[in-house]
């Protein structure tokens, strides 16, 4: 990430479907990109604003160390990104709103305990989702991509741009995070060594005063944890 070029990354991360977002880049319209730490998602978050017209903002979570924390987002920032912490996202949301841009969001970042509300069942383990890019998402109704990541040999990947949801307006409440936890799922299940498995994705456990959604037959139900 220190030394690539703009030349290396762009031949080694190539994108699919590209025209299916650049549609609404062209027309001045911002999309919602969802990721996760599979494949070489640094590569792919770094390659976005060469291989798109639109204006890139990773969101991000701040390192404990603010030397580290310095040198990744000098690194992540080289070809354009415009880094954004999680607590700025919505500020971030506003002030880009008049242009076309591109908002990346980790999908499968453990939330807070605090704010561990949501949770399904992935990986047949109850684990909670951060509801994030679905209230953007039916708030601004700005259409959602899973940049799914295809290893295809030593140092080199392909991403497909994946609609999981084009009208966020027209669904119910936690569709949008189901769909997205059950596509990572998917991924996973298909090819399983590209996935972070060391990321600390079940730091806790559902509390008696949070709400639990369990998937059960494709469906979401509440229960009390």
């Amino acid at each position: 990430m220190k030394s690539i070029s703009k030349k290396e990354l762009s031949k080694r991360v190539k994108f699919k479907n590209v025209d299916l977002v650049e549609a609404y880049l062209q027309n001045n319209e911002s999309v919602l990109f969802c990721s996760s730490h599979y494949g070489n998602y640094e590569w792919v978050c770094m390659a976005i604003g060469l291989n798109f017209s639109g204006k890139h903002y990773p969101i991000y979570k701040p390192l404990s160390s603010e030397s580290f924390d310095h040198w990744f987002l000098t690194m992540r920032s080289k070809f354009g990104n415009n880094m954004v912490a999680m607590r700025q996202t919505m500020r971030a949301i506003q002030a880009s709103k008049n242009t076309a841009s591109m908002f990346t969001f980790g999908s499968d970042q453990a939330p807070a305990k605090e704010e561990s509300i949501y949770w399904t069942n992935f990986l047949n383990q109850e684990t909670s989702v951060q509801l994030g890019i679905e209230k953007i998402a039916r708030k601004t109704n700005r259409p959602i991509f899973y940049l799914k990541i295809n290893y295809l040999k030593r140092g080199y990947y392909e991403v497909d741009c994946v609609p999981i949801c084009l009208h966020p307006n027209q669904t119910k409440e936690f569709e949008i995070t189901e769909a997205h936890t059950r596509f990572l799922q998917e991924m996973i299940e298909e090819k399983p060594a590209y996935w972070l498995w060391s990321h600390r994705r079940w730091k806790y456990k559902p509390q008696n005063k949070l709400i639990n959604f369990v998937e059960s037959k494709g469906d979401v139900s509440a229960s009390l944890a």
